[in-house]
C-alpha cells in the first residue's frame, strides 16, 4: 500500500501548477509551441532521465533554471518533494523520455499526490504512441483498449490476454524487440489468430508497419528480425478464436462455424466485428480457402 502523505495547508492563490509536457517519441518536429512554451516558462523540469531531456531542452534553446530526476525508483522520496515545491508556489513541469507522461512512463503517482493536495495538474498535450500505431493500423479505432507492456512472465501474460479475450474492441500493447516475436505467439495462443498491426520506430526515419494476421506476421519476422520500439495493434475479436482454439460443440469441423452462410453472411460477419470491408473478405477466403477476388465476384453475383 502506498504510504500516506499529508500536506500543510497552503493559500490556493500561492499554489503553483503540475504541468505534464507530452514530448517527441521520435521526430523533434512533432514538439509543440506550447510544449516549448512552457518548459521555458516553470520553475522547475522533473525528468524521467535528466541526461536524455537536456538534449531536447539543448535542441529547443530551453534554459529552466532547475532540471530534477523524477522516475520510477526516486518517485516514493522525490514525488512528496516536488508536491511540496508546488505547494509553495513553484510551477513544475513533469517530461518523460518521450511521449505522455503516465502512459506508460512515470506520471500516475506524482499527478495522485497533487490531486489529494488540491494542485492544479495540467496536460499539454502531443505525440502518443498508443493513438499514433492506432490511427494507422487500419483496425478499428474505437473503442480501443490499452494493455501497455505485457507481463515477462508466460503465467500472468495469459491472464491479461485471457481477461481480454472478448473485448469488442481493438487492444494496442507496446512490446521490446526482443520480445516481440514471443509476445505475438502468446497472443496468438490466447486470442487466436487474429488481424494485427505491428508498429515500428514510430515517428522516425524507419518508421514501418506490418499489417495482416498474427501468424502472416510471425512468418515475416523469421526472415526480418524485429529492431526498434514496437506498438502492437490486435483487432477486436471476429468471433472464429472461439472456435480455433475453443470445444467443437456443434459437431462441426474446427473453423467451419460458418458453413451454414452464404458469401455475403460470411462478409457481413466480419464487418459487424469492426473489420474494413477489404480485411473482412480476406477474412472469408481465408476461411474457405479461396481467393479474394472469388470472394469478390461472389460477392457481386449475390448482390445481383
Amino acid at each position: 500500500m502506498r504510504e500516506q502523505w499529508s500536506f500543510v495547508e497552503h493559500e490556493p492563490s500561492k499554489v503553483g501548477k503540475l504541468y505534464l509536457v507530452a514530448t517527441p517519441i521520435g521526430n523533434l518536429e512533432d514538439m509543440t509551441f506550447r510544449a516549448v512554451n512552457t518548459l521555458k516558462s516553470v520553475d522547475c523540469i522533473a525528468a524521467e532521465d535528466t541526461r536524455h531531456s537536456r538534449k531536447l531542452l539543448t535542441h529547443f534553446e530551453i534554459h529552466t533554471p532547475e532540471l530534477l530526476s523524477y522516475h520510477e525508483h526516486n518517485k516514493d522520496t522525490m514525488g512528496p518533494k516536488l508536491i511540496e515545491r508546488l505547494l509553495n508556489g513553484k510551477q513544475i513541469a513533469l517530461v518523460t523520455d518521450a511521449g505522455t507522461p503516465a502512459i506508460s512512463d512515470p506520471g500516475y503517482e506524482l499527478v495522485q499526490l497533487a490531486v489529494e493536495a488540491d494542485i492544479p495538474v495540467v496536460p499539454i498535450p502531443g505525440p502518443s504512441a498508443v493513438i499514433s500505431s492506432l490511427i494507422i493500423s487500419g483496425l478499428l479505432p474505437q473503442p480501443f483498449v490499452f494493455l501497455g507492456f505485457l507481463p515477462r512472465d508466460k503465467k500472468p501474460a495469459f491472464e491479461w490476454l485471457d481477461r481480454s479475450k472478448h473485448f469488442p474492441c481493438s487492444v494496442v500493447f507496446y512490446e521490446a524487440p526482443h520480445r516481440l516475436k514471443q509476445s505475438l505467439q502468446r497472443i496468438q495462443e490466447r486470442l487466436g489468430d487474429r488481424s494485427v498491426a505491428v508498429v515500428r520506430e514510430l515517428t522516425k526515419k524507419h518508421e514501418h508497419v506490418l499489417r495482416g494476421s498474427i501468424s502472416e506476421v510471425l512468418d515475416h519476422l523469421e526472415v526480418s528480425a524485429p529492431r526498434g520500439e514496437y506498438c502492437i495493434v490486435v483487432g477486436p475479436s471476429t468471433g472464429i478464436e472461439q472456435a480455433t482454439i475453443g470445444d467443437d460443440q456443434n459437431g462441426l469441423a474446427t473453423g467451419e462455424w460458418w458453413s451454414t452462410l452464404s458469401i455475403e453472411q460470411h462478409q457481413e460477419h466480419f464487418v459487424s466485428k469492426g473489420n474494413p470491408p477489404k480485411e473482412a473478405m480476406r477474412l472469408v477466403a481465408k476461411d474457405r480457402g479461396l481467393k479474394k477476388r472469388d470472394v469478390y465476384q461472389a460477392l457481386l453475383n449475390e448482390n445481383e
